[in-house]
């Protein structure tokens, strides 16, 4: 998996990490671990809680990121 498509869309959104930490209930230094590749394996849950935070369908989410992984 590939979270650079997160970072992306996080900032598209003007959100900080701490803002998209908040919004998810997921921990900022985790949300860091996925858009930097060093978490590669994140929970189906906690996707789902950062595309919530994030305003996009969950499935929207997981093509972006499949999409960003095949570059």
């Amino acid at each position: 998996m590939n979270g650079r498509n997160i970072r992306l869309l996080r900032e598209e959104r003007g959100m900080t990490l701490n803002q998209l930490a908040t919004l998810s209930g997921v921990s900022k230094s985790y949300i860091s671990y996925i858009e930097r590749g060093m978490q590669k394996n994140p929970s189906i849950a906690i996707l789902e809680r950062i595309s919530l935070a994030l305003g996009i369908e969950f499935m929207e989410l997981i093509e972006q990121i499949n999409d960003c992984s095949k570059d």
